[in-house]
């Protein structure tokens, strides 16, 4: 054999070699993409979805009790009592939260009984009692629990679940969470823990005023904290994950929970100027834009906006706005203000733009601001009356951001955070 001989066969060789592991490195590329394509395309299934697909084999045979309202539907659109009702489910009475059965009802508004279809009863938990009695559950055997949150502490529907699940425990009946998403669950825990001596129905768990947990981790967490010979059940969703917003999800339609939380945006603005019920500024309740927009007639919209300007907020910006509410604070008065814009959801961080707002009222408007006039709803609110200490003492914005970020540190490392979802 010549040397030019044994050369070439030897370059054959080795093209062939290198050829064959090409291949293979494209076969398993392949097997891997294919892999991740059920994942990627995988539809989002809520709590009563996943009921619905098992034909509700979970509730079968069981007289059971639902907590929900009328923003609690199914991938279809469907009332999650309606389909539990033609899917056979022995479905013994309703209740319902704050807002009511119909999530139209103001805030703070207490409720009483009333009928669904003429013959399903609604029990009110924001009426004479927030909490399930005790003799109505002795004649169920199941409770679930389905409404959509909307991630900040102070929306008191997980407080609502806290109770029920209280009441159960008391009866010696399960109870069973329908898991939906948390609409602003991509923005980090931030906030304010719940000091003890603070709890109200505004504040009745002990985590981040910003959780970033959905009601079924929530309900898990309480489980280990507080209800430990609770039996609890929880149905999680599918094809669900921590990276997405609520209105992110293809075939997943946001419903209103409450009259003023309309939208997943205004879900985000919510943490930022929801502080602002407790003071004399209107948060923008009676107008077309709550929680987006707020303002009073002693507010000068440009000097708090350039005000405001200095801290370089992120993913938000400010526009003057003038605006008269037809109910709530200043009604049928001329409030100047400033609305949000969210430029950037991942990089706002809500508790961060309510401090420096706290922060510029406070030290432009002192007298007319009133963060004393309601404090003790302002703390509960808060969770604690250090945040409101802080803003009356005008402390650096960095100094109150650090001490609440070493509070939700210490929530983290003393917690066994339970997630169910990637």
């Amino acid at each position: 054999m010549t040397m030019n001989h044994f050369s070439f066969k030897r370059i054959l060789h080795c093209r062939k070699k290198g050829l064959l592991q090409l291949l293979a490195s494209l076969v398993v590329l392949a097997a891997l993409s294919l892999a991740a394509l059920p994942a990627l395309a995988e539809p989002l299934l809520c709590g009563i979805d996943r009921l619905e697909a098992s034909r509700f084999r979970e509730l079968s045979g069981l007289r059971v009790g639902l907590i929900t309202n009328a923003a609690s539907l199914s991938q279809k659109g469907e009332p999650s009592y309606r389909l539990m009702l033609r899917s056979g489910v022995e479905l013994k009475f309703l209740m319902a939260p704050e807002h009511g059965f119909s999530a139209d009802v103001e805030a703070g508004k207490k409720i009483g009984l009333s009928m669904v279809s003429d013959t399903l009863q609604v029990v009110s938990l924001y009426g004479a009692s927030r909490k399930p009695d005790i003799r109505q559950l002795r004649q169920i055997d199941l409770l679930v629990f389905d409404l959509q949150d909307v991630g900040t502490r102070c929306y008191t529907y997980i407080s609502t679940m806290k109770s029920a699940m209280e009441a159960c425990e008391e009866a010696a009946i399960p109870f069973m969470v329908l898991d939906r998403p948390n609409p602003v669950i991509p923005l980090y825990p931030q906030g304010f823990m719940l000091k003890q001596g603070y709890a109200s129905f505004v504040g009745a768990v002990d985590i981040p005023f910003v959780h970033s947990m959905t009601v079924g981790e929530i309900a898990l967490l309480l489980k280990e904290r507080c209800f430990k010979k609770l039996d609890l059940r929880v149905i999680a969703m599918q094809g669900y994950g921590r990276q997405k917003f609520g209105d992110e999800y293809e075939g997943f339609s946001f419903r209103s929970p409450s009259p003023n939380i309309r939208s997943v945006d205004t879900a985000i603005l919510y943490p930022a100027t929801v502080f602002l019920e407790a003071t004399t500024v209107s948060e923008g309740r009676g107008t077309d834009a709550p929680f987006v927009q707020f303002g009073a007639p002693f507010i000068r919209s440009v000097e708090l906006a350039d005000a405001l300007g200095k801290y370089r907020l992120a993913g938000v910006s400010f526009t003057p706005v003038v605006f008269q509410p037809n109910s709530g604070k200043f009604s049928k008065e001329r409030c100047h203000g400033l609305k949000l814009s969210l430029s950037d959801r991942k990089a706002f961080s809500p508790f961060r733009t309510a401090t420096a707002l706290l922060l510029e009222l406070q030290r432009l408007y002192p007298a007319e601001f009133g963060l004393d006039k309601r404090g003790e709803f302002f703390d509960q609110l808060a969770g604690t009356s250090l945040f409101r200490k802080m803003i009356k003492k005008q402390l650096p914005l960095e100094t109150i951001m650090e001490e609440s970020r070493q509070q939700v540190e210490q929530f983290n490392r003393s917690t066994s955070v339970r997630h169910l979802y990637p």
